[in-house]
């Protein structure tokens, strides 16, 4: 069984924040680990929902703030549906994954988790004006 790691992380590489999830396959498909991340962070979030959730992609009826989404009322979140706005997301170039020192870049991309067992993932703003 694996340990991984999920990092986040600026364009510039400042760390924002990680936690880790063991007992995982050796191995498991970029799209896997992204569904994984999602439920986690929004399983940590229903156990006690605010006003603020901070995860991977913004939730429907969220705005963004800094370094998170403003929910409008305190309330539960479908972890299914932040998964399949995360992987559009990923395929749109809306962040990008690193497992140890390369970029992955396929939902079906294998990742061996022993040896890559730290993914780092990278937020990519739109820049004002385009």
């Amino acid at each position: 069984m694996a340990t991984v790691i999920f990092r986040d992380e600026t364009a510039t590489g400042k760390p924002l924040t990680d936690w880790e999830v063991s007992g995982l396959p050796e191995r498991m498909t970029v799209q896997e680990l992204i569904r994984l991340r999602v439920r986690e962070e929004v399983t940590r979030h229903n156990a006690r929902p605010t006003s603020r959730f901070n995860g991977l992609v913004r939730p429907d009826d969220a705005e963004t703030e800094l370094n998170g989404y403003r929910l409008r009322e305190p309330r539960r979140i479908d972890w299914e549906r932040q998964a399949e706005i995360a992987e559009r997301a990923f395929l749109a170039n809306g962040f990008f994954i690193l497992a140890g020192d390369r970029q992955v870049v396929d939902l079906e991309e294998v990742v061996d988790l022993t040896a890559d067992p730290n993914l780092v993932f990278i937020k990519l703003v739109a820049l004002v004006g385009g």
